[in-house]
């Protein structure tokens, strides 16, 4: 075979540096030759991992984009360093209208950075052309490179498209599949024009798309930059940055490489997750993922985008603008993440114990309120609901609602009636209330129409009770039993003279608490409850 047409220039040891340094791992390298199919317009692509007795033997990479010709193979892409946005100009694809992700020319080094011998068979235009590149002869040449020229410019009926080939892989344990899968699920991002499927060595297949990035995550809450409140319409970065932004229920474990806010460009991972932010001590950090997609910073002057892709030059000024807009973007998420959690924390309280824990605090007194509150949210916290679920309901039998009169043990004649008022924290209201509905209930079972003092003062008699009183409480059969008949006369007198008499003669607001404090109304009302419970089993007797 005559002289191959083919020719790599290059310093082999720039070669080796961005070749094997750079690229020395499978997901960030696989990329860079996935992106060339982006580029080249590709709908599909495939990655094929093969594996001997165990063992990584070949990696293939076929897509069904525009293919390279004879004279593209030289002059573009065995070319290092060429920056084909200078050549071509920035401008996008005749198919699928994408903008090349590809700048800097050293991308197809990524090859050397896995296997020692790359095959390229591409094919475009009914023409088929396939080269092999050698490790040891690229680093053995001295300036240039021919690589073996196997075919070239054979007719061939097959569509247009690229294979490369990786035999003699650097790498020497088992591929890790689905690791392989999550990992590259992070670096795109995915439309239903570009498909990626993964296939093991055992023959499996994964279509991986945007879903994949997240799944190993629950979910719990979700941001999208398309919102206003986000990214304002009168901010210079509206329409200009779109993405999402989610927490998980659990705090994501650091190695997963989840933790942080990815950024990409034109599809691609432009810089690894992070937080912007010199301060990450809240626990929320733990939470937060998601994506934000900045294609403008690829249309800037100055290339800002690091050679491998993991990170951006934040000291160039309109970088360090884009640093503190996306700070104050997980400000706000931060903010309202502990205001959704709140209210979902709530609620997952109230499923669970059956205590509308917001309602309840509110209910309890200023002093008693914070503590309650405190040791609420401490155990209601990070997984611990389900835990301490029996605790927090001792804690409600211990401070139930409105516990200065230990309102669930309020007597049921009077407790609902009185409740708008004594929710409102209208006592004196609720307490003379109270009274009101004590009258009406011994007016009820005696038939009387008296009212007040004219009613209370001959109801339950006095001693020696020749006659039986008309509400007997008792079997008056031992001086014990004889003083609570008597003494319930005289605290019903006590509470209708003592107290709802004054408070009737001029509006509440002036009596209290001139005249009862709040504390003396609910006194009242517990007053008031202890009189009915006395009377649940009472006997009635005809009037005389």
């Amino acid at each position: 075979m005559s002289q191959s047409p083919f020719e790599m220039r290059f310093d082999p040891q720039t070669i080796k540096h961005l070749g094997l340094r750079m690229y020395s791992t499978l997901a960030p390298a696989l990329a860079e030759i996935i992106s060339n199919s982006y580029d080249a317009d590709a709908t599909n692509v495939t990655v094929t991992l093969i594996e001997a007795n165990g063992n990584p033997k070949e990696i293939k990479i076929e897509d069904d984009g525009i293919g390279l010709s004879r004279d593209e193979i030289s002059n573009k892409f065995l070319v290092i360093g060429r920056n084909r946005r200078n050549d071509e100009g920035d401008t996008p694809s005749n198919k699928y209208k994408r903008f090349p992700t590809g700048k800097k020319g050293l991308g197809k080094l990524a090859l050397f950075g896995l296997a020692k011998t790359v095959t390229v068979l591409t094919r475009q235009a009914g023409k088929l052309n396939e080269f092999v590149l050698d490790w040891d002869d690229l680093m053995a040449a001295k300036g240039s490179y021919r690589p073996r020229a196997t075919i070239i410019n054979t007719v061939t009926e097959d569509s247009d498209g690229t294979v490369i080939t990786m035999t003699g892989l650097k790498r020497k344990t088992p591929f890790d599949f689905m690791g392989l899968a999550d990992s590259l699920s992070r670096i795109f991002i995915f439309d239903e024009t570009f498909n990626l499927l993964l296939e093991s060595p055992s023959g499996d297949r994964i279509s991986i798309d945007n879903k994949r990035k997240y799944g190993l995550l629950t979910k719990e809450f979700e941001w999208n930059l398309e919102s206003p409140l986000l990214v304002p319409v009168e901010s210079g970065y509206a329409g200009k940055i779109i993405g999402q932004l989610l927490t998980s229920e659990k705090p994501i474990v650091p190695s997963s490489g989840l933790r942080g806010v990815t950024l990409f460009s034109r599809g691609k991972l432009v810089n690894a997750p992070e937080f912007f932010s010199t301060s990450t001590s809240s626990h929320f950090y733990q939470y937060l993922t998601g994506w934000i997609s900045v294609d403008f910073i690829d249309l800037l002057d100055e290339d800002v985008i690091s050679t491998n892709r993991q990170s951006i030059d934040w000291e160039h000024p309109e970088m360090e603008k884009l640093r503190n807009f996306l700070s104050g973007i997980v400000s706000q998420i931060n903010a309202d993440w502990r205001k959704k959690r709140k209210e979902k924390k709530t609620n997952d309280l109230k499923e669970t114990t059956g205590i509308d824990a917001e309602k309840w605090v509110n209910s309890l007194p200023d002093d008693v309120k914070e503590n309650a509150k405190q040791i609420i949210e401490t155990l209601g916290g990070e997984d611990a609901l389900e835990k301490y679920t029996p605790v927090i309901k001792a804690l409600h039998n211990i401070i139930p609602e409105y516990p200065l009169l230990h309102w669930r043990h309020l007597h049921n004649s009077i407790r609902e009636r009185i409740k708008a008022y004594y929710t409102n924290k209208q006592y004196g209201d609720a307490a003379s209330q109270g009274v009101q509905i004590y009258c009406e209930i011994i007016r009820n079972i005696t038939g009387r129409s008296e009212d007040g003092s004219d009613l209370v003062n001959r109801i339950f008699g006095s001693k020696p009770f020749n006659s039986p009183p008309e509400i007997q409480l008792n079997d008056l059969n031992t001086e014990s039993l004889i003083n609570i008949q008597e003494g319930q006369g005289h605290l019903s007198r006590g509470v209708v003279t003592g107290f709802r008499n004054p408070i009737s003669h001029r509006p509440i607001d002036t009596n209290v608490p001139a005249l009862f404090t709040e504390l003396d109304c609910l006194n009242i009302l517990s007053l008031v409850s202890y009189l009915l419970t006395r009377m649940d089993n009472a006997k009635v007797n005809s009037s005389t």
